[in-house]
C-alpha cells in the first residue's frame, strides 16, 4: 500500500468517489437520512471507513450492499470502481429496479422525447382513473 491508500477516508467522500452519488452533498443528505449503514450501524458523514467494511446503501426501493476493498478519496472512472468496491447485492434487490423500469405507469423510454398532446391526454386520463382503484 502506498501513502495515499493509508490516509483516512470519510464515508461521504468515498460514496462520491465510487459514484454511488453524483455529489458529496447528495451523499451527505443520504447519510443524514439514515440510508447509509456501515457494518449494520448508522453513521455520520465524517465517519472514517476502512477496508473490509460492509456498506449498505438504501436508494428506495433498492438496498445495495457492498464490501469496501480499498478506501478511496479521489473520484475514479466507472470502469475502475470494481477495484475498490465489491458488489454483494442479492439478485432479488436488483430485480426490484428492473420491475420499476418495466412498469409502464409514468415511465417513458429514454430518447422518446416529450409526450405529444394526444399522449399527454392518455397519460392524464390513466392517472385520473388509476386513483379510483
Amino acid at each position: 500500500m502506498n501513502d495515499k491508500q493509508k490516509e483516512p477516508v470519510r464515508i461521504d467522500k468515498f460514496l462520491w468517489a465510487v459514484r454511488a452519488y453524483k455529489t458529496r452533498g447528495q451523499a451527505i443528505s443520504a447519510i443524514r437520512m439514515g440510508r447509509i449503514l456501515i457494518n449494520g450501524n448508522p453513521v455520520k458523514p465524517s465517519r472514517v471507513i476502512e477496508g473490509n467494511d460492509i456498506l449498505t446503501v438504501r436508494k428506495p426501493p433498492v438496498t445495495y450492499t457492498f464490501k469496501i476493498i480499498i478506501p478511496l478519496s479521489n473520484r475514479v472512472s466507472a470502469k475502475l470502481v470494481g477495484n475498490f468496491l465489491s458488489d454483494l447485492t442479492p439478485e432479488s434487490e436488483k430485480a426490484k429496479m428492473d420491475m420499476i423500469r418495466n412498469d409502464p405507469s409514468g415511465y417513458r423510454k429514454k430518447g422518446s422525447g416529450r409526450p405529444t398532446k394526444k399522449e399527454r391526454r392518455i397519460i392524464d386520463k390513466w392517472r385520473d382513473h388509476s386513483g379510483d382503484l
